[in-house]
């Protein structure tokens, strides 16, 4: 990224005249980290090959039925991403945006779709995870609203099958499987009350924050729940900026695009505003 880019300096004025700053963060975030870029089937078999021999998309594999009909496949995957989260350290940009939101009265929550557990990790205080966490469990019945954390959960996985070969998890209420509490394609049990419990919260927040920037990060648009979200939060304002270095378009040219990944972004942003 150029430093005279004019977009760059757009976004750094932003974000110096906000009285708080909120961060929307869609999967592009965790690529700095190391985290896999599970968009299209390409990118996901790059990151799992095995399921690329097994013809099996992610699509199909964030399935809850698989639970229910295979769980040793359906901990095989989840409980392989956990153990990966857990290792992963967030990348710089995080103690970057954590920094402007210190230096703001109205600090920066998140709103992400996320399920990695990044931001909380990064030390982020209010974090709405709009698709559930997989650092926390649920009965696959379920057998009530009940949700706890997977703290001690260790899932031992073949790396060549990719399935599960330990013990799974269980239900301390009822005995049955558990399950991560994230939202699945075609989820009919998924239990949200920790989700809307955090939204809640962040929806109260912008009440009481009209004169905020909203910083987007790595939101696509084939799931766009956060880019949506996004546009929302800055409808009044306009004081939109996406960072995308794939989809980096902004409708009605309402914000400022900066079309590069996260991390490059928010160092640039960074050194702009420190240079004044």
């Amino acid at each position: 990224m150029a430093p005279n880019d004019a977009s760059l300096g757009e976004a750094a004025e932003l974000i110096a005249g906000a009285g708080a700053v909120l961060v929307c963060a869609g999967a592009g975030m965790g690529v700095d980290s190391g985290l896999p870029d599970f968009r299209g089937d390409e990118g996901f078999w790059n990151a799992y090959p095995p399921y690329e021999r097994l013809g099996i998309r992610f699509a199909e594999l964030a399935d809850p039925r698989h639970f229910a009909d295979d769980p040793e496949l359906a901990w095989g995957f989840y409980g392989h991403r956990l153990d990966l989260y857990r290792k992963t350290v967030p990348h710089e940009g995080f103690r970057i945006l954590r920094g402007w939101g210190e230096s703001k009265p109205g600090g920066a929550p998140v709103f992400t779709s996320n399920v990695d557990g990044q931001f909380g990790e990064a030390g982020f205080g209010m974090v709405a995870e709009v698709h559930g966490s997989i650092h926390h469990l649920q009965c696959v019945v379920p057998c009530g609203p009940h949700i706890w954390p997977a703290t001690d959960l260790d899932v031992a996985v073949d790396h060549e099958t990719m399935r599960a070969t330990g013990p799974l998890p269980r239900c301390p209420r009822c005995g049955n499987l558990a399950r991560p509490n994230i939202l699945m394609f075609g989820d009919g049990d998924w239990i949200p009350h920790r989700t809307d419990e955090q939204l809640h919260a962040l929806n109260e927040w912008r009440r009481e924050h009209r004169d905020l920037v909203v910083i987007e990060l790595g939101a696509g648009k084939a799931v766009p729940t956060v880019r949506r979200y996004a546009e929302l939060a800055s409808a009044a304002t306009g004081a939109l900026i996406r960072v995308n270095p794939r989809e980096p378009e902004i409708r009605h040219g309402r914000g400022v695009s900066l079309p590069h990944g996260a991390l490059e972004t928010l160092a640039a942003l960074d050194a702009r505003l420190k240079a004044g």
